[in-house]
């Protein structure tokens, strides 16, 4: 491992952070509102709670809620850290926001964290649209800092998900097909769901619980 990814993997796993992948932002990676370049980046992930996901039927919980603003929180101040870190090192870095929706309609942030944690060997685009980590699954949410850091880059992950059809018959919208997602059907239903007394945001969880990583 090279040193600039080891200072990296160390501080990250001090923060708790063990899920960790590094890779070169493909040239077709669109980033909203960055008018520098920035050739790498790091993406890590934090597990959600097995607990919290088993409150899930067939639409967000209040409980789910709160922990996806955690989560999304914890990630925001790890690549908040991480910048700085880079920065201090002579070196550009961007912390991309984990849960910022910049487009509402399409459902897009500043960059794509899934399309990043794919290239950097995170995991596999699934039917859900989601990132399938070999271990946990589509049950991790990711956050991405750019930089212009030198590293050697992790491969690109290779996997499918075979046979699985879990997502495809857990979700509620009927989003999911073994040919990808219906975008527009999934965001009718997440406004529907954001209209439940407490939820007041674009969430859902369905598919999430659904893809633990077991086939």
């Amino acid at each position: 491992m090279s040193d600039s990814r080891a200072r990296i993997t160390g501080l990250l796993e001090a923060q708790g952070t063990k899920i960790v992948g590094f890779c070169a932002v493909p040239d077709n990676t669109q980033v909203i509102e960055v008018t520098e370049t920035f050739p790498r980046a790091i993406v890590f992930g934090f597990p959600l709670s097995r607990a919290v996901l088993e409150t899930i039927e067939d639409r967000p919980t209040l409980l789910y809620k709160h922990h996806y603003k955690t989560v999304n929180w914890m990630l925001d101040q790890t690549a908040f850290r991480l910048a700085r870190f880079i920065e201090e090192l002579g070196k550009r870095a961007l912390a991309v926001p984990a849960s910022q929706t910049v487009d509402r309609e399409q459902q897009k942030g500043h960059v794509s964290h899934k399309y990043l944690a794919a290239a950097a060997g995170l995991g596999h685009i699934g039917r859900s649209g989601l990132v399938v980590h070999p271990e946990c699954g589509a049950r991790v949410r990711y956050a991405s800092v750019l930089t212009d850091l030198e590293f050697a880059p992790d491969a690109r992950a290779t996997g499918t998900c075979g046979d699985c059809q879990k997502c495809v018959r857990a979700c509620p919208a009927q989003a999911i097909t073994d040919t990808g997602v219906d975008l527009a059907r999934c965001l009718a239903k997440l406004k529907e769901f954001s209209k439940i007394r407490g939820i007041g945001q674009y969430i859902c969880g369905v598919c999430v619980k659904a893809c633990d990583g077991r086939h």
